[in-house]
């Protein structure tokens, strides 16, 4: 197994959340899909659990989302399986599920090609068991394929290898600020690019931009960014764009992801303690790279309406309406 849910063997007295989620995308971009199943625990408290969806399709004014909120009961993580979420379960290789809200209905029976090995964004075990950072992340399958039926709303849409990612995150709280950016279908061929850009709090103080990143081109994967390259990170993020500089040996990449603000979803993230988060999210953004390795020429790298741009902040006075959902 690539990962395991951690909820099982929190301490009661702790405060924990956790997320699995996947993403794919219509070959050639367009239309994609986002499914989290989240476990959300307060200090002392029994968890709960969630299933939210999203369908974005650039056709539409605005994404189809809804979530679905079960107590610790529904809960579980069976026999080799990542998480059950009340109807929805993820494991190796299969995603099935459905929900239905006054928003909508969805049901869906994905199955997975797993693809390349696991990328652990933080880069060394043992910072996966210590206190800090207290956002912990790793994409079991950072470039899968998926495929099989997908229904919204009596609609069926038929994924047939559709480019996707599962990602994994938990811990005690969220980052102070984030952005998650996410794509493996380029124009310019196979390649494969996974980030994840936060601030954390250390006591009073928010810590400059940290970087973790994976991109595999050519064959060859690059780690990107770390505690050893904050000086060479340069991130300026925004509700709906984000330009950043990250750095790895031998290499450097710019590049900047986008959306129309019609085509993000807004969500509540609670921490276990408090406070709140707004997030935004687009998985049919755009996203543009520029790769500079050292004895290479510069290459350009371009997915057009299939990569995720998520950024989470403090801030409420972005211009994306917030899903009536509570977190937590």
């Amino acid at each position: 197994m690539r990962t395991e849910a951690r909820f099982p063997t929190v301490d009661r007295r702790a405060g924990h959340y956790e997320s699995l989620y996947l993403k794919a995308t219509r070959p050639g971009g367009g239309l994609g899909v986002w499914i989290r199943h989240t476990v959300h625990k307060r200090p002392g408290a029994e968890p709960s659990a969630s299933l939210w969806f999203t369908l974005f399709d650039a056709d539409t004014r605005a994404p189809r989302a809804a979530k679905l909120t079960v107590p610790a009961a529904d809960l579980g993580a069976p026999g080799a399986a990542y998480i059950a979420v009340g109807p929805a379960l993820l494991e190796p290789g299969r995603a099935t599920g459905e929900l239905s809200t006054p928003q909508l209905s969805a049901a869906w029976e994905l199955d997975f090609e797993p693809g390349p090995e696991a990328f652990h964004h933080l880069p060394y075990p043992f910072l996966y068991r210590a206190p800090v950072p207290r956002t912990k992340l790793l994409s079991p399958h950072p470039d899968a394929r998926f495929s099989g039926p997908l229904t919204v709303d009596g609609e069926t849409i038929e994924l047939d290898r559709w480019p996707g990612m599962i990602g994994h995150n938990w811990g005690a709280e969220h980052a102070e600020r984030w952005s998650w950016i996410q794509a493996n279908e380029f124009r310019e061929g196979d390649a494969c690019f996974d980030a994840a850009l936060g601030r954390i709090k250390v006591g009073p103080l928010t810590s400059p931009w940290v970087a973790h990143a994976l991109l595999r081109v050519d064959g060859t994967g690059h780690r990107l960014g770390g505690l050893d390259r904050i000086r060479a990170t340069r991130v300026d993020d925004r509700p709906t764009a984000c330009d950043f500089e990250l750095a790895g040996r031998r290499i450097r990449v710019r590049g900047r992801v986008g959306a129309e603000r019609r085509r993000f979803v807004a969500w509540v993230y609670a921490d276990p303690k408090g406070p709140e988060h707004n997030t935004l999210n687009c998985s049919i953004s755009d996203l543009e790279l520029t790769v500079e390795r050292d004895g290479h020429e510069a290459r350009r790298l371009t997915c057009t309406g299939a990569a995720a741009y998520e950024i989470g902040m403090r801030e409420t006075d972005h211009p994306i309406p917030v899903q009536p959902y509570p977190d937590g």
